[in-house]
């Protein structure tokens, strides 16, 4: 399994986006909140380095070989 990289928060928005079927529903300050209609999560547009990735994927409930895939 490969280690994750960390990431700017304004890409990790646009794979979930775009890739998973996320959507952005508000922003307040610098941390946005996208759903995909069941799950909510919030990325701050920061640099998120691989812990907090890890904990997003998982809040995400999508897995590190399936995030590997589409990116």
């Amino acid at each position: 399994m490969s280690k994750l990289s960390p990431i700017s928060g304004r890409s990790l928005i646009k794979i979930l986006c775009n890739k998973f079927g996320f959507r952005a529903v508000r922003q307040k300050g610098s941390h946005v909140t996208l759903t995909n209609e069941t799950i909510y999560v919030t990325v701050p547009l920061k640099e998120i380095r691989a812990g907090l990735l890890g904990a997003i994927l998982d809040d995400c409930n999508i897995s590190r070989e399936e995030y590997f895939t589409k990116v």
